[in-house]
């Protein structure tokens, strides 16, 4: 485990207390269900699963205001993926604000990006592949944080206190790799391996129409490669069924990015990210782009209902670290704006040159005043030994979470 984790973990447990009855204490509790219509690849592998979830947030604010404290664990336990099963501390932090600048010590979660489909440019936080393949959970980074605010825009400095590794479903999970994966023997290009303090800044700006943000990072790659396993005779390691083990591996980068939306009055959004990035082996260029146009009050309604375009390309090919090499989405976003805010994603990831798709819905609903129904649909059709979604073709899935909040 990532060192300063503990630190952190002990802090909470010694002075949580002590506050307890002096801050605000919210949260959720959710049960989740996937359910799984085909048998899987392996014979490992479960078939329909259910977890529990659990995520209280503690929030304390003196000084005015101008100091906080806030505090989000999280624990999900899994029927049978025992990967999936795990702890993590969301955040962790205090912050002080002051006119012109602001400061952040602790586990903190950072969100880059405007795409809806994958955030090109979001590097601060490791992904946390358990909860979902659609990488838009995060684990928290330990960082220090500031932030200098003046009407010309916002500079952001982070210092990352070390370095978080990717989760992966185990061998019994589903919508896993088809090859396992050994996280515990993870290979580092630097010495200082997961201990490796990284940087970054950001400049942030809203001019007329647009929302800006320029990046530059430099440090641990976030998105690993994978070698072959091998034990500590040299020779190959396999699983009980006769596969060759992966173990992910983690180069240093430098990387430079820009995210950009604009907001026309017609109700119009241009999106697009994009970045260059130095590592192992060569300097590559990657981008996405995209449209949404949403259609307000449909036949004199509540409803309203946008049209999402975006395009993906990755000019490292088949040899990208992400699945999103040359690859369009199409979909559409409803919203009833209704008492119970009910929404509807709907739409399907298509890799341009093989056909392979991903077929994604996405839906909430509020129950009442503190549950709300999430459902998800993924399916995978048309793909091909060379499609980065191979390895799911037989895990078409519905997955339905009901949360209670506090």
């Amino acid at each position: 485990m990532f060192y300063p984790f503990k630190w952190y973990a002990i802090l909470a447990i010694t002075v949580f207390p002590s506050y307890l009855t002096a801050g605000e204490i919210s949260g959720n509790i959710s049960v989740e269900t996937r359910l799984f219509p085909q048998s899987a690849l392996s014979e490992v592998q479960g078939g329909n699963n259910l977890s529990l979830a659990f995520q209280p947030e503690y929030y304390l604010e003196w000084s005015g205001g101008y100091q906080s404290f806030t505090f989000v664990p999280y624990y999900r336990i899994d029927q049978a993926d025992d990967k999936r099963t795990h702890f993590d501390l969301r955040e962790l932090q205090w912050q002080y604000i002051a006119r012109r600048w602001e400061f952040r010590a602790g586990y903190r979660r950072v969100f880059w990006g405007v795409i809806e489909t994958y955030h090109l440019v979001d590097v601060i936080n490791q992904t946390d592949l358990v909860e979902n393949i659609d990488f838009e959970d995060k684990l928290g980074q330990p960082m220090l944080n500031l932030a200098i605010i003046n009407d010309w825009g916002t500079i952001d400095l982070f210092l990352l206190l070390g370095f978080r590794e990717r989760t992966f479903a185990g061998e019994e999970g589903r919508l896993r790799f088809p090859l396992r994966i050994d996280t515990k023997k993870a290979l580092y290009e630097s010495g200082d391996e997961e201990k490796h303090i990284d940087f970054a800044v950001r400049y942030e700006h809203s001019l007329s129409i647009w929302d800006i943000g320029i990046s530059h990072f430099i440090g641990t790659n976030r998105e690993p490669s994978f070698q072959l396993g091998f034990d500590e005779n040299n020779s190959l390691r396999f699983t009980d069924a006769g596969d060759p083990i992966l173990v992910p591996f983690y180069d240093q980068i430098n990387q430079t990015s820009l995210d950009l939306q604009g907001t026309a009055e017609s109700g119009l959004l241009f999106k697009l990210e994009a970045l260059t990035r130095k590592g192992i082996p060569d300097r590559f260029f990657a981008v996405s782009g995209g449209l949404e146009y949403t259609f307000y009050g449909i036949k004199d309604s509540n409803t309203d209902m946008g049209i999402l375009l975006e395009y993906h390309y990755d000019d490292r090919d088949s040899a990208a670290t992400t699945p999103f090499q040359d690859d369009l989405f199409i979909g559409t976003r409803i919203a009833l704006n209704d008492v119970q805010s009910t929404d509807l994603l709907v739409g399907a990831i298509i890799d341009i040159n093989t056909g392979g798709s991903a077929l994604v819905l996405e839906s909430t609903r509020r129950i009442g005043e503190s549950w709300k129904l999430e459902v998800q649909i993924r399916g995978f059709v048309n793909a091909n030994e060379s499609d980065p979604i191979y390895g799911f073709r037989k895990d078409d899935m519905l997955q339905i979470e009901l949360f209670k909040y506090f």
